[in-house]
């Protein structure tokens, strides 16, 4: 896990040593093991290293191909690369290290560009073609590792994460007002669009080629993900047990390092399965929780703290246990800080996040994490049950849509903006936004409750999941942390994405002959049947504890309803109700008053826009106001 950036001038004009080191410099905190860069005339690589895999000299980057073609860069790790290297190895090339950057070296001198193809794992790489004088842009299949550009007056950039352009005599800050209307519509980016005017996000799976005769970035996708085609042959007990012996398969291989391993956990099914397999391979497995003071808490948020649960599977397993704890008022000090490091915000809170993250890297250098489960396997019943049965593609587009545009009330977005920001955007662009996603791939049929429920998961797993991706990316790597992801290995996906849906919910059938219009309540009829990840659960109740096996899904989060109404309500209230609120430029004073009043007097629960409100204030004051952070 490192940080990377690069500079190349189209134009043919030289790139200076100082320029390139600048922007490494400011992705110092994603690497403090190691820094380098290369320069050849107009192109310039710069690395910033976290060493994990051969942390010896040998796996220090800019690093060269044997035969002097490729120089690259490269941010990630490579679980099959002990494979790759063997082929190589067969095809006459010579290692001298042992880690996986230089099997990407030799392999693109092997294979070309297509060899990114090959590889299972998280990564961004930049590779500088010194024979054609091409610059080739790469990320892995699910977009773990970001990587960002921006092209202006002949110079393009990229780099692991914005700030580091911010040194460039060739970038300025502009907000992007239409990547803003879109988040207040989904709390996310579905495209790949930032906050930040001209800058771009790399799409996953995507390879671009810059030479000096580029105009723009054209973007080429090797892989998608594809539910449309389940193995309906496929026996429940074969979908039990390849998912047991592919999911252990993907665990062991991510425990590959050489520097200490830890594993986060939750009182969840997706953690918990992965720190029981995680401490078959190690002597000593680190496991870390967080929890939350709930003495002010109240109603359903009571029960969001996990710890109890989470010390179950922890002493199942004899690991090392630690637990950070959170309050209320550990937000006024970490808000500010999350946005310096997420810079393009992204889904909901997060400031936990940062704080497990900076709790295990005083133990470890890479950490497990559970995400892409419900994503793989349908963890989300109760949204899927709300649209399964829709009677076409535009019935199933508008009632997902309104799942997914849930910020602001309905009928009151147009108040949401100032007048200014009404006349530069487009408040239809949203929904089209959201449709595209679903036409990007023409397999996608819209006939069977099946076919509802997977186009679900597909929409979930290109949109959601990146989200999620990316905030876990940039807040462990604040604290120089490798995350990654067992769930998100090839092979497992690829088999997961062939397992009929009625394995993964095991109330399939029985929602099927529900009569919705007999209960007042539909959302007590979706939530009584939480029945999400069965076949995940089947694979894992030999090993895990039955009452983890058996939990109801929750979703992780801060009991910040209740801290919005409580001991962070004047802290919300000063923050967003101000007369130095840099906000008010874009958002109405009005509206985020009508929001606040609402949530603090318990009329309307609003705290996923408050958090988001709270965001777009720092990231006004920080990347547009130049505020610092102490």
């Amino acid at each position: 896990m490192c940080g990377i950036a690069g500079i190349f001038h189209l134009n043919g004009a030289a790139v200076s040593d100082n320029q390139i080191k600048r922007m490494t410099r400011a992705l110092a905190h994603r690497g403090p093991d190691g820094e380098d860069v290369y320069v050849n005339e107009n192109i310039a690589l710069g690395h910033r290293r976290l060493a994990i895999l051969d942390i010896s000299p040998k796996g220090a980057q800019p690093m060269s191909s044997k035969n002097g073609e490729w120089v690259i860069v490269f941010n990630g790790c490579i679980y099959n690369f002990h494979e790759l290297k063997r082929q190589l190895q067969a095809r006459g090339h010579a290692f001298v290290s042992t880690g996986d950057t230089e099997v990407i070296a030799e392999g693109l001198a092997a294979y070309g560009p297509a060899f990114f193809e090959r590889l299972n794992g998280m990564f961004a790489v930049g590779a500088w073609n010194s024979k054609t004088r091409e610059l080739w842009l790469s990320r892995d299949r699910y977009g773990v590792k970001p990587l960002y550009y921006y092209m202006k007056n002949g110079v393009l950039l990229f780099a692991s994460e914005i700030k580091a352009f911010f040194s460039h005599p060739s970038f300025s800050i502009g907000l992007n007002y239409g990547s803003l209307n879109e988040y207040f519509t989904f709390q996310n980016q579905f495209t790949y669009q930032t906050l930040f005017e001209g800058v771009y996000m790399l799409p996953q799976a995507n390879t671009v080629c810059v030479n000096v005769l580029s105009t723009e970035v054209q973007h080429r996708s090797w892989w998608d993900y594809d539910f449309s085609e389940p193995d309906e042959k496929m026996g429940f007990e074969e979908a039990r047990m390849e998912t047991n012996r592919l999911f252990s398969r993907a665990v062991a291989r991510q425990m590959v390092a050489d520097t200490p391993v830890g594993s986060y956990l939750s009182a969840g099914l997706d953690s918990g399965s992965i720190a029981v397999i995680a401490a078959k391979h190690t002597d000593r497995l680190f496991t870390f929780t967080c929890g939350f003071d709930m003495s002010e808490v109240t109603g359903v948020e009571a029960n969001y703290d996990e710890r109890r649960d989470a010390e179950l599977t922890a002493n199942f397993i004899k690991s090392e246990h630690y637990e950070q704890v959170m309050n209320a008022g550990d937000l006024s000090w970490s808000l500010p800080r999350l946005v310096w490091h997420l810079e393009d915000l992204k889904v909901g809170m997060s400031y936990p996040n940062y704080y497990i993250s900076r709790l295990a890297s005083k133990f470890v250098k890479v950490c497990l994490q559970g995400t892409g489960g419900d994503e793989l396997f349908g963890g989300y019943p109760w949204r899927y049950y709300r649209i399964f049965k829709s009677l076409s593609q535009k019935d199933f587009f508008n009632q997902y849509y309104d799942f997914w545009q849930r910020m602001v009330p309905a009928g009151q977005f147009a108040s949401l903006f100032t007048d200014n920001v009404l006349k530069k955007i487009d408040l239809n662009e949203p929904r089209a936004i959201f449709e595209k996603v679903f036409l990007f791939n023409h397999k996608l049929s819209y006939d069977t409750p099946e076919n509802h429920i997977n186009n679900s998961l597909y929409f979930e797993i290109k949109t959601f999941l990146p989200g999620l991706l990316l905030v876990g990316d940039k807040l462990s790597m604040a604290n120089g942390l490798e995350e990654r992801f067992p769930f998100l290995d090839n092979d497992l996906v690829n088999f997961a994405q062939k397992i009929p849906v009625r394995y993964k919910l095991g109330n399939l059938e029985e929602m099927k002959r529900v009569n919705e219009n007999e209960f007042r309540d539909k959302r007590s009829l979706y939530t009584e049947f939480n029945d999400g990840k069965n076949v995940l659960r089947k694979a894992m109740e030999d090993v895990l504890p039955k009452k983890i096996i058996n939990r109801k899904k929750q979703g992780f989060s801060a009991p910040d309803e209740s801290w919005y109404r409580g001991e962070n309500a004047e802290y919300v209230k000063e923050l967003l109700l101000n007369k130095k609120t840099v906000s008010s430029e874009f958002i109405s004073q009005q509206f985020i008053a009508d929001m606040v009043n609402e949530h603090i007097e318990k009329k309307i629960n609003h705290r996923l826009l408050l958090w988001s409100l709270m965001n777009f204030e720092w990231w006004c004051r920080i990347f547009l106001n130049g505020e610092r952070i102490n």
